[in-house]
């Protein structure tokens, strides 16, 4: 006789922070649902880990009987297991705090500027039996409408002296609450997405600045007010790294493998882990060598006051451009497809999870060949078109005789 199956049962979720959350999978009366139980198992390195995790899996095992017991009593039914009564806006808050010191302070702003707007936008006491398909599409009409924004150019703060949302703002904000969302449903407080259904903001491509492999060469030669500046930038634009990683990056990192330098680092925006062979060239702006847990570029710290000096810095090299350190980065990928590497090469060395992130860079390629094509001089006198001549008009004395 077939062994019946256990109705909850405790699973494992690997998390990309290198935790593992534990649930329970509780399938009763044809329907699944989950329960997420806060407890986590963490990388075992040493033997605390290990008893800290026999703890954690014994406690999670002691919920689990305690589910089987209520569901054997008849006191645990299938919407026990939502969670629609918590608080939209605490569950929020609590996905910032874990999400902080795990993203760039970039992303972790984002979060927080759509959690004034959601603030904004639903009252303290929202809860996810709230949260519905026309509760997303309002507060997608807000942030287009509605949400307003403080002029940075502006030292007061007045209705007058704020702006709405850009494009990309929209996007940023919606996203999060599409990754909040998604996140509760995943951990099995709602049953069912109400973001199915309800399309997102449509991101618009915003104009990539770069420099040429000769305006590269301009700023090389140009002089730097701030030689760390100087460094930082240059070894960008050869390696396409990003400003918060170089800011972070320690000699540790940096690795000597079969004869060539290699980062081996974890993304400060994507936390993805990362092998990155760089070019003798970027060797020299890395400087000299200190010890493991020292900064590589020791006082590297990007601020508006150097976005200043890098534009003057630009002037000094004749470049007319409004770039900022990012740029660094464009210029890479652009050098890189440039010279004839894939797009699928381009897409690991600069670390974008997503090739469509990376074909923007092709799409620049595309208008430099078609640029290139234009250049062409007039070489002959215009033609005429064929048809605009009228055919030769033969008479019968003209025609050569039949046979």
């Amino acid at each position: 006789m077939a062994k019946s199956k256990e109705p909850i049962r405790l699973r494992q979720r690997k998390m990309a922070s290198g935790n593992t959350s534990l649930y329970l999978d509780i399938y009763i009366d044809g329907r699944r649902s989950y329960e997420y139980l806060n407890l986590y198992l963490v990388p075992e390195e040493t033997r605390a880990d290990k008893t800290k995790n026999r703890e954690t899996l014994r406690l999670a095992e002691a919920v689990r009987s305690k589910r089987v017991v209520e569901l054997q009593n008849g006191k645990y039914g299938f919407d026990k297991a939502y969670k629609l009564d918590t608080n939209f806006l605490e569950y929020y808050c609590r996905l910032c705090e874990q999400r902080h010191g795990e993203m760039s302070l970039g992303t972790w702003g984002n979060w927080l500027g759509a959690y004034r707007h959601l603030k904004a936008y639903c009252k303290p006491n929202t809860t996810f039996a709230d949260i519905t398909p026309d509760w997303v599409r309002g507060f997608k009409d807000y942030l287009d409408r509605t949400a307003r924004v403080r002029d940075k150019r502006k030292k007061t703060e007045t209705a007058n002296d704020t702006a709405p949302l850009s494009a990309s703002t929209k996007v940023s904000y919606f996203n999060k609450l599409r990754a909040c969302i998604n996140q509760a449903f995943d951990e099995g407080l709602i049953p069912h997405n109400p973001l199915r259904g309800v399309e997102g903001f449509k991101r618009v491509e915003t104009e990539r600045v770069y420099l040429t492999l000769e305006e590269v060469k301009a700023m090389a030669a140009a002089e730097c007010k701030y030689p760390i500046l100087r460094r930082a930038f240059l070894f960008s634009c050869l390696t396409g790294l990003r400003k918060s990683d170089i800011e972070k990056m320690t000699w540790q990192e940096v690795r000597e493998e079969n004869g060539r330098v290699r980062i081996v680092f974890k993304q400060q925006k994507t936390q993805g882990q990362e092998y990155l062979d760089i070019t003798a060239q970027a060797v020299p702006y890395l400087g000299e060598r200190g010890t493991d847990d020292e900064k590589v570029f020791q006082g590297f710290y990007y601020s508006s006051y150097l976005l200043m000096e890098l534009k003057r810095w630009a002037v000094r090299a004749g470049i007319t451009k409004d770039i900022t350190f990012h740029s660094a980065r464009h210029t890479f990928a652009v050098l890189m497809m440039t010279l004839g590497a894939e797009i699928y090469t381009v897409q690991k060395l600069l670390g974008h999870r997503e090739i469509h992130t990376t074909q923007i860079y092709a799409k620049i390629i595309d208008k430099k060949k078609q640029e290139a094509v234009d250049m062409i001089p007039d070489l002959f006198p215009p033609v005429e078109p064929d048809a605009a001549k009228e055919p030769p008009t033969v008479s019968d004395d003209d025609r050569e005789p039949t046979a």
